[in-house]
């Protein structure tokens, strides 16, 4: 595992970038796609900063050539980048006609990606449900039709792209269709209790039932994968879920030190128990009672057991204080606030421009710590990492090209990722930045910039290397280590 004075990673350590198909590809009208929940979140008033949609984006429907030939300059291993749904069944429904149009681009990409010597990871549901299916049925919230639904979606995506691909991810960070969806109203379909943001939604029970949905999609695609696919190809298949760690405000106080661990269960393991354990945490039980779905035996069988490697987006920490009163009935979080500065007064991180980020790189140490001790080390594979720049958007190009701070951020996060793989024994073997290039960054619009690579949205969506593409081979190169 390496010498104990230096952090290593393993010489086949698989590193890259990724991005979303709403997020970069623009061309939501052209050759046959169709509209996803998205694309009519962003037409609602006051929904996305600046009024903002993916309508163009980076384009990347039709620069596929210039993403590839950024990859190749970041000399990047592996790409992950998920499918539109509605490119590839305008409609969304297992009866509805396939776009051919839509699921050849994904097939040529794939080979142009393998043709450069760079490992595609593919995910397949990154937010954007097609629009018809939400209008149809309620989306998300109808269990027997999305099921089967996603189910049809996933085999024709198999089909079209095993075996050149190795590594599939079912479903990117349920926690934020479900919350941000179902709860809070920020995301599409912007479904919430409070009736200021929305006529319809019940963020009380809505989030419960669309995380439960998810789960079993997750685990029939899974069962698909590996009755009809993986014998001949070999891949791999897991879900991706997001969570930040989690410090009590106060370590002095056994409310706070107790709330801390049930903040990541509330986040994480409402989706990692199930796979892992076949059942949700005793915390959210406790807290929500009959407000969960039950799992009916089938289920469990589906799901538990349904990873092949664990996909794990992380950005940064909070503090967190326990709340003395009885939970609200729309309480995702587990009773408690999030912090960004402790009863001492020390801050999680430096600021960033997104409120809810401050690097914290030994949180992400001490997370990836405590995954690998909850699920039994399993292989951990980082599908999301990085940070946005106090200010960034509105510094002249020159300087915006030096990204420093977003340098030390990557470098500063890898280091960590490396030491829980030398010290901690954590079977972490794959990390993909966030992001490839600047890009549109959901309710936050274009004013929020991820992106190793700058994109002047002004000037033909002409992108910009930054100091930190340059970064990252060389900050991999000092941990991986050689044959």
């Amino acid at each position: 595992m390496g010498s104990v004075d230096s952090p290593v990673l393993p010489s086949d350590f698989l590193w890259g970038f990724a991005t979303a198909s709403y997020q970069i590809e623009g061309a939501v009208d052209e050759d046959g796609r169709g509209p996803s929940i998205w694309d009519t979140f962003c037409k609602k008033p006051g929904k996305i900063a600046g009024g903002a949609n993916g309508d163009v984006a980076c384009d990347s429907y039709h620069r596929t050539h210039e993403d590839i030939d950024l990859l190749k300059q970041c000399q990047a291993k592996a790409y992950r980048f998920s499918i539109s749904w509605s490119r590839v069944i305008p409609l969304g429904g297992r009866n509805d006609p396939i776009n051919e149009k839509g699921l050849q681009f994904y097939v040529k990409f794939v080979d142009d990606l393998l043709a450069a010597g760079i490992t595609p990871l593919v995910t397949l549901f990154h937010w954007d449900l097609p629009e018809e299916l939400d209008k149809r049925y309620g989306g998300l919230l109808n269990k027997e039709e999305f099921v089967a639904d996603y189910a049809n979606y996933a085999r024709i995506i198999f089909n079209a792209l095993s075996p050149k691909v190795k590594y599939w991810i079912t479903f990117n960070e349920p926690w934020c269709s479900s919350v941000l969806g179902y709860n809070v109203g920020q995301f599409a379909p912007g479904r919430t209790s409070d009736r200021s943001k929305n006529p319809e939604g019940d963020g009380s029970t809505e989030p419960w039932i669309v995380g439960h949905n998810i789960l079993v999609a997750h685990g029939t695609a899974v069962k698909i994968y590996r009755e009809e696919f993986k014998a001949r190809d070999g891949g791999e298949i897991g879900i991706t879920l997001n969570g930040d760690w989690a410090e009590p405000w106060d370590p002095e106080n056994p409310a706070d030190v107790e709330a801390a661990p049930r903040k990541i269960e509330f986040a994480i393991s409402w989706f990692a128990d199930p796979i892992y354990f076949g059942r949700y945490p005793e915390s959210m039980i406790k807290q929500l009672g009959n407000r969960l779905p039950e799992w009916t035996p089938e289920e469990v069988a589906l799901v538990k057991g349904s990873n092949d490697f664990y996909g794990m987006n992380h950005y940064c920490a909070n503090f967190i204080r326990a709340k003395t009163s009885e939970p609200d009935p729309t309480d995702v979080a587990g009773n408690l606030e999030l912090l960004l500065q402790n009863k001492a007064g020390e801050w999680v991180g430096p600021e960033t421009q997104s409120p809810w980020l401050r690097p914290s790189p030994t949180g992400f140490r001490k997370l990836l710590k405590w995954l690998s001790d909850r699920y039994n080390r399993p292989k951990i594979y980082v599908t999301e990492n990085g940070t946005s720049l106090k200010g960034e958007n509105d510094l002249p190009l020159e300087q915006l090209l030096k990204d420093d701070f977003r340098v030390k951020y990557f470098e500063d996060y890898i280091h960590a990722m490396a030491e829980a793989y030398t010290y901690d024994n954590v079977n972490v073997r794959a990390y993909m930045a966030w992001s490839l290039m600047d890009n549109f960054e959901w309710a936050e619009g274009y004013e929020t910039r991820f992106g190793v690579t700058y994109v002047d949205y002004e000037n033909n969506q002409k992108r910009y290397p930054k100091a930190s593409a340059k970064a990252m081979s060389e900050i991999f190169a000092k941990y991986i280590q050689n044959e």
